[in-house]
C-alpha cells in the first residue's frame, strides 16, 4: 500500500533529523518512484534537493552509469551531475548540488551497496508488471515504447547485481495509486 500524505509527513519529519538526510528511492520503471519522491519532497520540513536519475542516465543504455553516479551525489565535496538532454541525445549542463542540503534521489539504480552506505534511508517501490508498463507507456508514450524491453533488461541486470530491495528500509507497492 502507498502511504498517505500524513504518513509521508511523519516519515519526512523523522528522516529530517539526520545530519544530512539522503533518501534513495528505487524500483522498476512505472512503479511510482517519481510520484513518491515528489510527494515526499512536498511534505519535507524545509528545502530539499530532488534528483531524478532520468536526468542523469546517459541515454537508453545508461542505467548502470546512472547508478554509478549516485554515491557521488551523496558524498562528494562538490556534488552534482551532467544532465542528459534526451531531445538531442547528448550531455547538457552541469547541475551543482548543495553538499549540505537534504536530498532525495529517485530512479532505477538508486539503491546499490555503495549508494546505500552514504544514504540515511532507502525505499523500494514496486507494482504489478502490467500496471507498471501501462503507467510508463501512458506517461512517456511513443518515446519510451521502443525502448521498454531494452530498459527492462538493464533493470534485471541491476537487480541481479545489487538486489536493491534488500537494501531498502521500506517496501511499498503502488498498485492502489493507478
Amino acid at each position: 500500500m502507498f502511504p498517505t500524505d500524513a504518513d509521508l509527513a511523519a516519515l519526512a519529519a523523522d528522516l529530517a533529523r539526520a545530519p544530512r538526510p539522503a533518501v534513495l528511492i528505487d524500483g522498476p520503471s512505472g512503479a511510482g518512484k517519481t510520484t513518491l519522491a515528489r510527494r515526499l519532497g512536498a511534505v519535507w520540513p524545509g528545502p530539499i534537493a530532488l534528483v531524478s536519475l532520468d536526468d542523469v542516465y546517459p541515454g537508453w543504455d545508461g542505467l548502470a552509469a546512472g547508478a554509478a553516479a549516485v554515491p557521488g551525489l551523496l558524498g562528494d565535496p562538490s556534488p552534482g551531475y551532467r544532465r542528459w538532454d534526451w531531445q538531442r541525445g547528448r550531455p547538457a549542463e552541469w547541475v551543482a548540488l548543495d553538499p549540505g542540503a537534504p536530498i532525495i534521489v529517485e530512479g532505477c539504480g538508486a539503491l546499490t551497496p555503495a549508494s546505500r552506505a552514504r544514504a540515511s534511508f532507502g525505499i523500494w517501490v514496486d507494482a504489478d508488471p502490467a500496471a507498471r508498463r501501462r503507467r510508463a507507456l501512458s506517461r512517456d508514450g511513443d518515446a519510451y515504447a521502443p525502448h521498454w524491453d531494452r530498459w527492462a533488461a538493464q533493470e534485471r541486470a541491476h537487480w541481479a547485481a545489487h538486489r536493491p530491495w534488500e537494501l531498502a528500509d521500506l517496501h511499498l507497492n503502488s498498485e492502489a495509486v493507478g
